[in-house]
């Protein structure tokens, strides 16, 4: 029987998803992706992984969400040699900006681009580190789409399947990519 490398790694990936019960409230198992990135193999896998996806695509930029989307989209940009455009939380970035406003379970979140961040028809790739509720990955869309760029594919490491995160997204009309898949959030 041969494993396909492909497999191997998301198998290697989800393995290092660390578990954590009753955080940040009482009822939720949050999925910690930081030993991945902590771990250089775990971490190499994950960015060879989505290399090895995109390479081919002709994707002008990578856009990273607020704040593990950042870090994966950065070293996946440096890989694709394309560049890199951070989606931040409101406030935080220093130039002119466009916004977009989510719900949150418990009130509202807004985040940010800068307007020059993605030019007209500029081919997208959305990262994030997870997808659940959908809110922040749709709010990124809705960025992209202002500045008249095209989200070619929003790709996470790990989508809750039992959220409807990843329906909301496809339902925009983004074609959602993830490393891992897992049950929600109940312990």
């Amino acid at each position: 029987m041969q494993v396909h490398p492909e497999a191997l790694g998301v198998n290697v990936i989800a393995h290092g998803i660390r578990k954590i019960p009753d955080w940040p409230q009482p009822g939720i198992l949050f999925h910690d992706i930081t030993p991945v990135l902590q771990n250089p193999l775990y971490f190499r896998l994950l960015i060879d992984l989505l290399v090895y996806r995109y390479m081919q695509q002709k994707i002008d930029v990578v856009a990273g969400l607020d704040a593990r989307g950042f870090i994966i989209g950065a070293a996946l940009a440096y890989q694709l040699n394309v560049g890199f455009v951070p989606i931040r939380k409101k406030g935080k970035l220093p130039f002119e900006t466009v916004a977009e406003s989510y719900a949150l379970e418990y009130g509202e979140a807004t985040v940010e681009i800068h307007t020059d961040a993605i030019g007209e028809g500029a081919r997208v790739l959305l990262v994030d580190d997870l997808v659940a509720t959908g809110g922040t990955m749709q709010a990124g869309i809705n960025l992209i789409r202002k500045l008249k760029g095209e989200v070619v594919e929003a790709a996470t490491v790990l989508e809750f399947t039992d959220l409807p995160g990843s329906s909301k997204i496809r339902a925009l009309g983004v074609p959602l990519f993830s490393v891992c898949q897992s049950q929600g959030d109940m312990p």
